[in-house]
């Protein structure tokens, strides 16, 4: 491996480790709230801190993923056209366009034959929501508000709400780069961006479900991955002290988050969510100038990493499969964490099958045709969730 490849892939090899830990905890959450560990005769061998922490971090690893997702999408930006003033519009897009469409199509399609089917668990029912709103809200990238306007959706339809601030986000930001053309204006805007997650979080405290899905808080993470890259590209190499440092910094950070959550929100109310995201870009940036190579004993992990978007959108078939075969034969709470044990490698297969017959494929054959003359037969960069 020569000196001009190496770094690229130690830095992807802990940030995929990071992206896989995330969205393993999105799929232990969505398990956990239908059979909680907590509840199962593991409590008699484990710590239940241990357990609980397992089962209710899904929507912090949510917040990793948004700060892992601004990191990558920028540095790849960087990359391609050295500085995010440069940013060519139609490519930018396309790029984004042939990553989330083919996946997010087949998924509304296929959640729309079952509701029309009257499949248990993917019916939409709930008063004042409908099919077509919630495709519309889907395609148009506002699943997040519609869910604050009239309550959660469907599982498989829910975990949609992400995408919907990812998407916005990224539809605006490398116009705002062009626009505001230097380093210096834009970054101070993503520095209050990224700072103000508490505040808009804590000013919607009157709408549960818009509180926790709402643009601006998980645009603030973004913006921190987004600042992350920035620093990377202005430092390209840290000492091996600062890359410690930042590792355990990061790794303590997360600990507190959902380990002692409870306390941590007792001291600093909504100011906890920059403690997570702070953390998040400690360790990305750790990840970032380590000199590292590959984690023995984690390639399972990393693995998760690199599918995670297609595990993020999938993994709900799984989880209420896996429940209801559970339920029919029982439901005994005190053995319920033997039902994991099929689930999550049931997800990872689910989201590699999708990965290699549908979803590289697809972004390949568009980037083919929409960037054609721009280099777009590169290697497909896996960027977000």
């Amino acid at each position: 491996m020569d000196a001009k490849t190496r770094p690229q892939t130690q830095r992807n090899t802990g940030i995929d480790l990071l992206r896989g830990l995330s969205i393993l905890l999105v799929v232990l959450h969505h398990i956990g709230l239908r059979i909680p560990l907590r509840k199962t005769a593991l409590l008699d061998v484990l710590p239940k801190k241990l357990l609980t922490a397992l089962n209710f971090n899904g929507y912090e690893a949510v917040f990793i993923f948004f700060v892992i997702s601004g990191f990558l999408i920028t540095s790849n930006a960087l990359r391609r056209s050295g500085s995010l003033a440069s940013i060519d519009l139609r490519a930018f897009y396309a790029r984004r366009f042939s990553r989330i469409a083919p996946c997010l199509l087949l998924l509304v399609a296929v959640l729309s034959v079952l509701h029309l089917a009257g499949a248990p668990d993917y019916v939409i029912d709930r008063p004042g929501q409908s099919l077509p709103r919630a495709i519309v809200a889907a395609l148009g990238f506002h699943l997040n508000w519609y869910e604050g306007m009239t309550g959660y959706l469907p599982g498989n339809w829910d975990v949609l709400w992400s995408l919907s601030i990812e998407e916005v986000f990224y539809l605006g930001f490398p116009i705002v780069c062009l626009l505001t053309r230097r380093t210096w204006v834009l970054v101070p805007l993503l520095i209050a961006l990224a700072l103000s997650l508490p505040w808009t979080r804590a000013a919607l405290a009157a709408n549960e479900i818009w509180q926790e899905k709402a643009y601006l808080p998980g645009m603030a993470a973004i913006a921190t991955g987004v600042l992350g890259a920035l620093i990377v590209q202005r430092w390209r190499n840290a000492t091996h002290g600062l890359v410690w440092l930042l590792g355990i910094a990061g790794a303590v950070g997360l600990y507190l988050v959902m380990f002692e959550g409870k306390l941590l929100w007792q001291t600093m109310r909504d100011g906890y969510g920059l403690v997570l995201t702070g953390s998040a870009l400690c360790l990305v940036l750790a990840s970032a100038w380590s000199r590292r190579g590959a984690w023995r004993g984690l390639s399972w992990l990393r693995s998760w990493g690199r599918l995670s978007y297609e595990i993020y959108l999938t993994h709900m078939f799984v989880v209420y499969g896996v429940v209801r075969i559970y339920k029919a034969m029982g439901g005994d709470i005190a053995h319920g964490y033997l039902w994991y044990l099929p689930a999550l490698p049931l997800c990872w297969l689910l989201g590699k099958g999708l990965e290699r017959w549908i979803s590289t494929p697809a972004e390949r054959w568009l980037r083919e045709r929409m960037l054609a003359g721009r280099g777009a037969t590169a290697a497909v960069q896996g960027a977000t969730l």
